[in-house]
Parts: C-alpha cells; structure tokens; sequence
C-alpha cells in the first residue's frame, strides 16, 4: 500500500555541512566547492535514478549548472553557522512507474519553486539494496535564498518559522497532489498527510522495521522478532490505555454523582467574599485614581513617566495618527498659478493692452523691414534713421506695455489669492509632517520609558502636538485602567497624587510661583543669547 512520508530538514555550517556537498552526494556529480576548496566527488554512488534543476522565471543563466547554483548559494552566505540550504524528504509512490514518480517529484518541487521563489535541485533515489524495496524517495534540496535574475535575494523565512505553518500546508498539499496521481493512474490506494490522533484512529503508529529486519522478512516470508515484540506492545499499551479511559470515565461520573452541600456553600461564600473584596478594591483603586488624575497638569503627566498607562498612551499615539493621516487626507491640491495667470491675462482690458503692444511690435518691425529692403536712391529720399530710431521706440513701447501688463497680472486678486491659498497648503503639509514626526519620537520615548516630552530650557508652553496625545490618554486612562490590577492602579494614583496641582493659599504665593515658573520664555531666549555672545567673545580674545 502507498505510504506517506514528508521530513523537512535544513543543511547548516554550524554542523559542518556545506550545499556543495550536498548537492553532489543527493545528485551522483561532482562539484569543486570554491569557498573552502574542497572537492565532493560523488559520482560512483549508486542508486540515483534522476537528477535535475528546477528553475523560477527569469533565472540568471548559470544557475542552470549545479555547480555554479550551489556555489553561489554558498557565496551568498557569509555567517559561519548560516543556513545554506533546505531539503524536502518525500516517499514516493511504489505503485507508480518510474516515470510518474518522476513527475511527481518534479511537480511538487515547482510548485515549491513558483511559491518561494527559489531554486530547486530534485534527486531521486532507487531503495537500498539492503532494505525496503518498496522504498523509493526524492531529495528535494532547495536554496534558502531566493533567485532573481540579477541573483540571491532575501532569505526565504517564511519556511523557518513555524508560527506561519507554511510547512504544514506543504504536508497537506504533497498528500492531495500524491492522491491526484494515484486516481489518475488508476490506483485505489490513497495516503493521508495527519497523524494518527488527529484522524481519531485509536492505532499505534506503524513501526520502522530498519534494513535488518525488512531484509528477513523478506528472505523468509515471516513477520521479524522486532516486528512481533512491537505489536505485542502495541496491544498491551492499547488495553491499558482502554482500561484506564474507563475508569475515568467512572470516576468522573461518580464525581458528578456525589453532592456535598456544606462543601459547596462554604466554598461558593469564600468565592463570593473574596470576588467582593477583589472588586471593592479596584473600585476604590478606581476612585483614587481618577481623583489625582484629574488634578495633575499636562504639563506633569507630559513630563513625568508613570502617571499614565502605557496601553493607554499608546492608544493615544495611534489615535492622534489617525486623525492626522485624516487631515493630511483632506488637504486640497495646490492651485495651477499658471492656468489662473493664462485666465486674468485673457481678460479683456488685458488682452486690449497686449494686443496693443503686439499692434506696436508689428508695426516697429514693417518699418525695419521697409528701410532693410530700401536701395541706395531711396535712402538718399526717406531719413532711415529717423524710421529706424522710431521703431526702436516702438519696439520699446511695446516691451513697456507687455511688462507693465504681466506686472498687474501678478498684482490681481486672483493671484494674489492662489498664492496665498498655496502658502496655506504648503504650511499645513509642513505642520502634519512636523506632527507625525514628533509622534514617532514620543513612541520611541514610551518604548524606552522615558517621560512623553523633555522641556527645553528656553520652553515654557505645550506643543500642540504633546497636548492632544495627553488628552487623549488622560480620557482612555480610566478604561485601560480597569483591565489592570488594582496594586499597579493604587501605585499610578500615589505618584498621581503627589505630583497633582493645588491652588495657592494666599495672593503672595501665587505670584511667588509665578515668579519662579512661569518667566518669559523671551527674557530666557534673550539671557541664553547674550551667554552665547560672551562665550564666542571669549574664544575670539584667546
């Protein structure tokens, strides 16, 4: 009967193993390895029925030799214990001819090829003489790079981790392309690519005989010790395997069958007690926390870590995101200044005054024409210089007129106006830009848990920008806080509470902390400046 077989392995420097090498032995060739020098000469192995290259569109022209493909996959490794390459186990059929095993090796690898974009190298073995003879299989040796015609690319990752269960949908898929090929020739027998427990067959998996023991059963016709010692285990641990699911079966019906009423409401009162206690606690964590909150500024909860929670600022960050991809959707395209220019001067007390101007230029260059295509007698009849210096003022009054004309153009309102609108929108592009860039840099500040904003010395107001990610997170907070534990919220509100604003008690503190917090971020710039000066005043008198 036909078997399924799909082992996934990879080739590895760590192990002191090499892609040249084993691309020689799987292919019966030999190849020089150009990296180390050595030289794997495999080409009196027997049993190698077929060897080819399995190739992606637009491949370079060398890869289609073996040597070349495998050398470059291993130049394009530079780490000592890289992966150079992958190989795909399969069994293939022994009640195909050799032809159709051959085909569906080479289907499956294609199709591995057209995935993953890399390059293939099918081998396909006869059985060894001394085991099973029914034991025909393909060596599947993929890079782990994929080919694009100007070379190796990126790593193809994807068959490394297992959380993207590529590897199993190719188990499934070689199982459903192996029963393709079965059906079509004919061949009732069909494999299955799930293991025992996952069909629900309460079966021990079939035993691997090696080639000592399939040899004599081979010779003899009789079952081998190994195989007779393993199906007696098999049905010992099966009986007890039965025994024990129905004792627990029993027992658990037992269990149900039993009540102890005391037990139960001693019990169900403990969990009632301890979920009242558990929810009076993050209440009144709940309670302090939203009372400090409240009283605390933007300015500390922007500059002092711990007040907020992290998920609930985080949400903020990619709330305020949101809103300002949104504007930068919503900003108009910039106005065409030449199409309005081409309008105002199609206007007609424009286009009078340039086609006056034109008139002008026309007439300046009939005269210069005339006085050109004058001969000797009618120069010495017509003043040409006086024509000439005339048409040069002609030719003046009109360049004056065109100049004067595109002069108003640009003055008029319409102009005026696009290009106003222009600076507006390019303003607008510039300030989303700067907003999405300081929001960037609050995110790698929350990553590293450092406080949302560091006040520059010469600073005394809230950007814009820090203002709206902690009112945000200031709203969400409570939300975010619930799914907390109620320790980590009494903590958040001690330090909200020791930070937390209080009106001054008398008018002469008030000024007295107005005085010390809130100078004029001009006097500061100022008194930063004229430090500046003296320092360079220093440097130049030394």
């Amino acid at each position: 009967m036909a078997i399924y077989h799909l082992s996934v392995k990879t080739i590895s420097r760590s192990a002191g193993r090499s892609a040249t090498a084993a691309a020689a032995y799987r292919a019966g060739v030999e190849i020089a390895d150009a990296r180390t020098g050595e030289v794997h000469d495999y080409r009196r192995k027997g049993g190698v029925e077929s060897a080819e290259l399995v190739l992606p569109a637009g491949a370079p022209e060398w890869a289609a030799d073996r040597a070349s493909l495998w050398n470059a996959a291993e130049q394009a490794e530079t780490r000592k214990n890289s992966t150079v390459a992958r190989e795909f186990e399969i069994a293939l059929p022994a009640e195909l001819s050799p032809d159709e095993r051959q085909r569906l090796a080479r289907d499956f690898a294609r199709e591995l090829v057209e995935r993953h974009r890399c390059a293939a190298d099918v081998a396909i073995h006869a059985p060894g003489k001394g085991g099973d003879h029914n034991n025909h299989h393909a060596h599947i040796l993929l890079t782990t790079r994929r080919l694009t015609p100007e070379g190796f690319s990126e790593k193809t990752r994807e068959l490394d981790e297992r959380k993207t269960k590529e590897i199993d949908g190719w188990r499934e898929r070689f199982a459903s392309l192996q029963n393709e090929r079965l059906r079509e020739n004919g061949i009732e027998a069909q494999v299955d690519h799930r293991s025992h427990a996952e069909r629900g067959i309460e079966t021990a998996p079939t035993l691997h005989l090696g080639p000592a023991a399939s040899g004599f059963e081979r010779r003899t016709g009789e079952p081998s010790r190994k195989r007779l010692d393993f199906e007696q285990e098999a049905s010992e641990r099966l009986a007890r395997a039965r025994e024990a699911g129905e004792l627990e079966r029993q027992g658990q019906a037992l269990d149900r069958s039993i009540l102890d009423l005391s037990a139960d409401l001693v019990a169900a009162k403990a969990d009632r007690d301890q979920q009242q206690a558990r929810e009076a606690s993050a209440a009144l964590a709940m309670a302090r926390y939203a009372r400090a909150l409240d009283r605390v500024t933007r300015e500390t909860l922007a500059t002092v870590p711990g007040l907020l929670p992290v998920q609930a600022v985080k949400q903020a960050l990619h709330q305020v995101g949101q809103e300002v991809q949104a504007e930068g959707r919503q900003i108009p395209p910039e106005f065409d200044l030449v199409e309005i220019r081409r309008q105002v001067l199609a206007q007609p007390a424009y286009r009078r005054r340039l086609q006056r101007a034109d008139s002008m230029e026309a007439q300046a260059q009939a005269t210069l024409a005339d006085v050109d295509s004058m001969g000797v007698l009618k120069r010495m009849v017509f003043d040409t210089q006086a024509m000439t210096a005339e048409a040069r003022r002609l030719q003046t009054a009109a360049q004056v007129e065109r100049d004067q004309v595109r002069e108003a153009a640009e003055q008029s309102s319409e102009l005026r106006a696009a290009r106003q609108s222009n600076q507006e929108l390019e303003q607008t592009r510039r300030r989303i830009v700067s907003i999405a860039d300081e929001l960037g840099e609050m995110q790698g500040r929350i990553t590293e848990g450092q406080p949302l904003w560091q006040r520059p010395r010469h600073l005394y107001r809230l950007p814009e920008t820090v203002t709206r990610v902690v009112d945000a997170a200031r709203s969400m907070a409570p939300a975010v806080a619930q799914a907390m534990p109620p320790a980590e919220v009494h903590r958040m509100a001690d330090r909200a509470a020791d930070v937390a604003w209080t009106a001054p008690a008398s008018q002469r503190e008030y000024e007295l902390a107005k005085s010390r917090f809130v100078l004029p971020a001009e006097e500061r710039q100022q008194q930063l400046e004229r430090e500046a000066k003296r320092e360079k005043s220093r440097g130049f008198s030394r």
